[in-house]
């Protein structure tokens, strides 16, 4: 590796030895010259758009592109957007309406406290749901129908999940189980017609508590999601399947209850909008596929970028091999590779897959809106973030870019410590406190609790909701725990992390301020005195093969 200090012109000796290598050895001028030539070429290939544009006139396609994108894109998310969110909202709102239509008593509460405790309930909130099926279309308010299948309904199924074989007798402190599941099912169609009372008896159906894990029962509705015609979108088609769960797998006396709701989004066999067509959708399609060209055009002029920097930085570790007679480190190779192409690329692949998604949502062919919901929101991230490459063409803007690349290293070695312990307190606050305390229940409310209490978050409720039931052991351990963590995360761990991150400004500043190279291929390019608009980068490139070979670079 080459000094900072040490001249980068070689010496006599250097060019003897170098000469010698040669059958014919170049004058010392025309040396000196492939040397300027080079620098000049490394030093353009270095430069801002603005500055290529002063140097030879090439107009800054890429960054107009990049604008051009930035717009596009983010208008093609805002209108995905408002699509998802009435889908998400449809779902939810009749999430509610099932609940409101099957559960007996429910009162818009958490769902995890609605639980029953006599076997009454029990049997009234099956006959509960089972009568709402049945005279579902004198209940509801809303667009819902019964599925049928080669013109026949499709029915309830109520099924009990229970020990094959449980003999238990608490009073004598004995049982008799046999663990194998086994499951009973009955079938009630729409048309049937009974009431609550006498539907236990007509169907036989009976529940043996101490050997039943579960009452599921199992539904599904249709309706159409009209809202979306206000917003000259065809209306969508959707089929719910309905969980409704009697959990007692616990046998705690406590038999909980819970409903599920998968969806299957899909297009409406027969539609008519007055005033519209199946054409009223082509606007939008044409718009998406404006953004994918957009986006390939971007991807191919990046992608062409990132490969000419490739090939130069071969060509410059291979001149300094044969000039100098030094290596080049790989902090100085990876300049050449310029990682805001690399967030570009990505971001246009991932916009083209999701616009592609997109264009099969529109036309019903597809209903993966989470997966394009998560692409197109990934690649507006990273298109917003590239925004900041051209923000750091100015020095007091770049100031951020250049102290994130610097602190990155050390932050990465820093977290990697730092997260032994975390994990450490994760694993002994979910063993200890996770049976008395709501917010260490499971080891990801542990990491979500604790990432809160570094950040200051909500710490006088972690330490007052330690549940009556623990002793005063687990309470004085919690208090030991809690204060621990936060005076070591809080106080050292934090202020450390942050005196990374604030000793790399300071040294970015300095180095600002001084106008230091800091590497070897900054000390190479900066003996190029020549300015953009001095006129001397209007010649031709020098040809990719230039510095191959010694004898051929300088002969």
């Amino acid at each position: 590796m080459m000094d900072e200090s040490e001249p980068l012109l070689a010496s006599r000796s250097e060019e003897r030895r170098l000469n010698g290598l040669c059958s014919s050895a170049p004058p010392r001028t025309l040396q000196s010259k492939v040397v300027e030539d080079f620098r000049r070429r490394l030093k353009y290939f270095f430069m801002n758009p603005c500055e290529k544009y002063t140097a030879r006139g090439r107009k800054p396609w890429k960054l107009m592109l990049q604008v051009f994108k930035i717009a596009i894109i983010t208008a093609q998310l805002v209108s995905f957007g408002l699509s998802n969110e009435m889908m998400v909202t449809f779902k939810d709102e009749n999430l509610m309406t099932f609940k409101h239509l099957f559960l007996k008593g429910y009162k818009d509460q958490r769902l995890g406290s609605y639980a029953l405790y006599t076997k009454e309930d029990v049997y009234d909130h099956i006959y509960y749901v089972i009568n709402g099926y049945i005279n579902l279309q004198n209940l509801t308010v809303g667009n819902l129908a019964y599925e049928s299948v080669d013109g026949q309904y499709t029915p309830l199924s109520v099924c009990q999940e229970f020990y094959r074989h449980s003999s238990i007798d608490p009073e004598t402190e004995t049982f008799d189980i046999d663990p194998h599941i086994d499951k009973d099912c009955i079938s009630i169609y729409p048309v049937q017609a009974f009431d609550g009372s006498g539907l236990g008896a007509h169907l036989n159906f009976s529940i043996d508590f101490k050997r039943l894990l579960s009452v599921n029962i199992y539904l599904t509705l249709k309706t159409i999601n009209l809202q979306t015609v206000r917003h000259h979108e065809l209306p969508d088609c959707y089929d719910f399947n309905i969980i409704i769960k009697f959990d007692n797998r616990a046998h705690s006396g406590k038999i909980k209850v819970d409903v599920e709701n998968d969806v299957r989004i899909y297009e409406c066999r027969d539609w008519n909008v007055e005033g519209t067509s199946g054409k009223n959708d082509y606007l939008l399609l044409s718009f998406d596929s404006v953004v994918i060209l957009a986006c390939f055009l971007s991807l191919t002029l990046c992608t062409r970028s990132v490969i000419n920097g490739l090939q130069l930085q071969f060509e410059f570790n291979t001149f300094f091999q044969a000039y100098y007679n030094k290596s080049v480190s790989w902090s100085d190779r990876m300049e050449f590779v310029n990682g805001w192409y690399i967030l570009i690329i990505v971001s246009d692949i991932l916009t083209i897959a999701g616009s592609g998604l997109k264009i099969g949502i529109q036309t019903k062919y597809l209903t993966n809106y989470d997966v394009c919901s998560i692409l197109l929101g990934t690649a507006t991230l990273l298109v917003w973030v590239g925004v900041i490459r051209y923000l750091g063409f100015f020095k007091k803007y770049n100031v951020l870019i250049l102290t994130l690349r610097g602190a990155f290293p050390n932050v990465i070695r820093f977290c990697c410590c730092a997260a032994m312990i975390y994990l450490g307190y994760c694993f002994c606050g979910w063993i200890v406190l996770g049976p008395y305390h709501e917010k260490f229940r499971t080891l990801t409310k542990v990491t979500e609790c604790l990432f809160s209490l570094i950040n200051g978050d909500d710490m006088y409720a972690t330490f007052l909701h330690l549940r009556n039931e623990a002793g005063y052991m687990v309470w004085l351990f919690s208090r030991i725990y809690l204060y621990s963590f936060i005076s070591l995360f809080v106080y050292m761990v934090l202020s450390l992390f942050i005196a990374l991150i604030t000793d790399t400004y300071e040294t970015i500043k300095h180095t600002q301020q001084e106008k230091v190279p800091v590497s070897q291929l900054q000390v190479f390019i900066a003996e190029c005195r020549d300015q953009p608009d001095s006129g001397r980068y209007q010649t031709e490139e020098e040809s990719a093969a230039c510095c191959l070979s010694p004898c051929y670079c300088f002969g």
